[in-house]
């Protein structure tokens, strides 16, 4: 009679295969998992603009309206349209405003521009900026419409 002291079991290359497809498995987890962080990032940052971009808006409405004094004579002073270039020298307080305005946009945000428009005592503030980690996409715009 001859007896194994080791005996083999008939399963014994199947873990070897479990492993492989577990392996496998996890791995396509792992990239779904990075390709989630990455689509993640980039709306995140896309929410920063246009949340830097709300900012800046209301940033000129409230100087508009703190300097508006009683009769709004100088509103019209801080009507400039898009892809206009600010004063070069501060004459008043509202050239101040639109150099210091146009800064901040272009220093926040990606290729970023504003208008202001009046129509009598409405004011429309357009803010509008390209969103580089979304390349395939046009630029972005932001409208803001209030009476000072």
């Amino acid at each position: 009679m001859k007896r194994s002291i080791n005996p083999v079991s008939r399963s014994s290359g199947f873990t070897l295969v479990e492993v492989l497809v577990t392996v496998v498995i996890f791995s396509v987890g792992l990239l779904g998992l990075a390709g989630l962080q990455a689509t993640g990032i980039k709306l995140n940052h896309s929410s920063l603009l246009r949340s830097q971009a709300t900012l800046l808006a209301y940033d000129i409405v409230d100087s508009m309206r703190a300097n508006q004094g009683k009769n709004k004579a100088n509103l019209p002073d801080y009507a400039i349209a898009m892809d206009d270039n600010p004063p070069t020298t501060a004459t008043n307080q509202a050239d101040r405003d639109i150099m210091d305005w146009i800064g901040s946009l272009s220093q926040n945000l990606p290729s970023g521009d504003g208008s202001v428009s009046l129509n009598g005592n409405r004011a429309t503030i357009v803010v509008q900026w390209d969103d580089v980690r979304n390349p395939d996409i046009p630029p972005k715009s932001m409208t803001v419409v209030t009476d000072i």
